[in-house]
């Protein structure tokens, strides 16, 4: 049995259904139940848990041949970081109660930093955590996901102007959609062989870095109308990100995340991390982003 947590997100719903092409049995691990029924009718078994909840996590976990993990960000929370931490005490507790042969954590660029990097000092937390279970572990560090412009699309389609955090704009950073992630999650829960380092520590981002520019012009052409980038003064970060919903403690995660981004400090690590590469491309995964109307009621 293959037990993927988070199964109702992008990326654990594309490894789920990878897993079921290649004929395996799937626990689907969602937080709710109105997530159920896509992966239902793809031939999973469907279990929900509260990632808070040790004792539904571990009968999550019971039989298990692989698990695939993740953290996920509680948006809403007013403490996200000790929200995460707790969740992940939780799996971890779980996983070194009862550990099944193969833990694939999904993890991003930068977790090798214990500090200095805002909300990816959880996912260096959470491969500290996984290092002290009994079995063998595999981290996939995942670049930034195209599908997070998603967020800011509506109003760059209103206002055709595409705000953005990334400084300066014309800087190329690594992007991988969520779909590519899930793929590379399911094949390396399938492979076999004995890695040739504990734990196996693989990268994966698209297979051209992209600028906020490029961001901005792909939306453009897929909306048929001019999108401008707009590098966000950095004064103006915080109440932005406080008037899209955020907490001001998620916020400054956000914050300090992009500050170190800026710096060049968010990257493959060098020496340590498998590269890996997703094919596909920025226009494609915006393509499923941008509303397919957009030209028309411009």
């Amino acid at each position: 049995m293959f037990v993927i947590f988070g199964a109702g997100g992008n990326v654990g719903k594309a490894s789920a259904a990878a897993l079921r092409r290649a004929g395996r049995d799937v626990r689907a691990v969602v937080h709710s139940a109105a997530q159920a029924g896509p992966l239902a009718e793809m031939g999973c078994h469907v279990a929900v848990a509260d990632l808070h909840d040790r004792a539904a996590v571990a009968r999550a976990l019971e039989g298990a041949h692989a698990v695939q993990t993740l953290c996920p960000v509680p948006r809403h929370h007013d403490d996200p970081a000790n929200a995460m931490r707790h969740m992940i005490d939780v799996s971890v507790d779980a996983l070194r109660t009862n550990p099944p042969p193969h833990v694939l954590a999904l993890s991003d660029y930068g977790a090798e930093h214990a500090s200095g990097t805002g909300i990816t000092t959880l996912f260096h937390y959470v491969e500290t955590q996984l290092s002290g279970v009994d079995t063998r572990l595999t981290f996939l560090r995942a670049a930034e996901h195209m599908h997070n412009w998603a967020r800011v699309v509506p109003f760059a389609l209103s206002k055709g102007v595409l705000p953005s955090l990334h400084h300066p704009l014309n800087k190329r950073f690594p992007t991988v959609a969520a779909q590519d992630v899930g793929a590379l999650a399911a094949q390396l829960l399938l492979d076999d062989k004995p890695p040739q380092h504990s734990p196996r520590v693989v990268s994966v981002e698209s297979e051209e870095r992209v600028s906020v520019i490029d961001v901005a012009r792909t939306i453009g052409e897929l909306a048929g109308r001019p999108v401008a980038a707009h590098a966000v003064p950095h004064e103006q970060w915080l109440a932005m990100l406080e008037g899209a919903g955020l907490g001001e403690q998620h916020a400054r995660l956000i914050i300090d995340l992009h500050d170190a981004h800026n710096a060049g400090c968010i990257d493959v690590q060098a020496g340590v991390s498998e590269q890996w590469f997703g094919s596909t491309t920025l226009a494609q995964a915006l393509a499923a982003i941008v509303p397919h109307d957009a030209a028309r009621s411009a």
